[in-house]
C-alpha cells in the first residue's frame, strides 16, 4: 500500500509539473521582435513603392547612415510627396503624393495570437504615418490574389525617439486605402508582412501634411502583450 501511494503521489506530481509547463509554455514573451532596422541586411527585407508606378512624381529611398560616432544604427524612411502627375501619364489615379515600404514575401506567417498591440520605435517629422499589417486573404477580395490590409495611423513627433504603441483593435480593415465598411476581426495568426506608408493629405489633427520633403527613422517594430 506504501508503495503504491508512493506512485499515486509521484504520478499527481508529475501531472501538476506537465501542466504548470503546458500553461508556461502557452504564455508568449511579453514582447516579440518582427522587424529590426539595424544593417544593410535588414533593409534587405523591404521594398520601397510610391505613386511614381502610377503616373506620379513622388519618391522615397529606405537607408542605413554610415557612422562612425558609435552611436545607434536606425533605417531612415525618406523622400519627397509630390501631388503633381507626369505629362502623358498613361494611368488616370485619382489621387498622387504617397509612398510606402513593404516588408517582402517570406515563407509561412508571422503569428501575433496571445499579443494586443504593435510598437515601433521611431523618430519623425512631424507627419502621420499609416502603419499596415497584410494577413491572409480569405474576406476582402475572394478570388484574388491581395492580401486583407489593416491600418492605423501612427504619429511621429519631431526630433525626438518615441515608441508608438497601436492596439491591435484600432487596426481597421481596408481595401486599396480605403475603409471597407463591414464588422470583421483580424486573424493575427496568419500575418503575411507589414507596412509603413506617408501620405501628403490625411492624418492625425496637428500633424504636419501636404506635399514636401518627408524623414522617419525606425529602429524596430515589436508585438506587445499590454497589461
Amino acid at each position: 500500500m506504501s508503495r503504491f501511494r508512493s506512485l499515486l503521489q509521484a504520478s499527481v506530481n508529475a501531472t501538476k509539473k506537465a501542466l504548470t509547463w503546458n500553461v508556461e509554455e502557452w504564455v508568449p514573451p511579453a514582447e516579440k521582435h518582427i522587424f529590426k532596422f539595424h544593417s544593410k541586411e535588414d533593409l534587405k527585407k523591404w521594398h520601397l513603392y510610391s505613386d511614381s508606378e502610377y503616373g506620379g512624381l513622388s519618391s522615397a529611398s529606405l537607408e542605413i547612415p554610415d557612422k562612425g560616432d558609435g552611436s545607434d544604427y536606425a533605417g531612415i524612411f525618406s523622400g519627397n510627396l509630390s501631388v503633381e502627375l507626369s505629362e502623358g501619364s498613361k494611368w488616370n489615379i485619382s489621387r498622387s503624393g504617397f509612398c510606402g515600404m513593404r516588408s517582402k514575401k517570406f515563407d509561412g506567417f508571422i503569428d501575433l495570437d496571445g499579443y494586443d498591440a504593435i510598437a515601433l520605435r521611431l523618430r519623425g517629422d512631424g507627419r502621420c504615418y499609416i502603419s499596415t499589417i497584410y494577413t491572409e486573404n480569405w474576406v476582402n477580395s475572394p478570388g484574388q490574389a491581395e492580401d486583407n490590409s489593416w491600418q492605423a495611423f501612427v504619429f511621429a513627433p519631431k526630433n525626438d525617439w518615441y515608441i508608438a504603441k497601436i492596439p491591435l483593435a484600432r487596426y481597421l480593415p481596408t481595401w486599396r486605402g480605403n475603409v471597407i465598411d463591414v464588422e470583421m476581426e483580424m486573424n493575427p495568426g496568419r500575418v503575411l508582412g507589414m507596412s509603413l506608408s506617408v501620405n501628403a493629405e490625411g492624418g492625425a489633427v496637428g500633424a504636419k501634411s501636404g506635399a514636401g520633403d518627408f524623414r522617419v527613422e525606425i529602429d524596430w517594430i515589436k508585438a506587445l502583450r499590454l497589461p
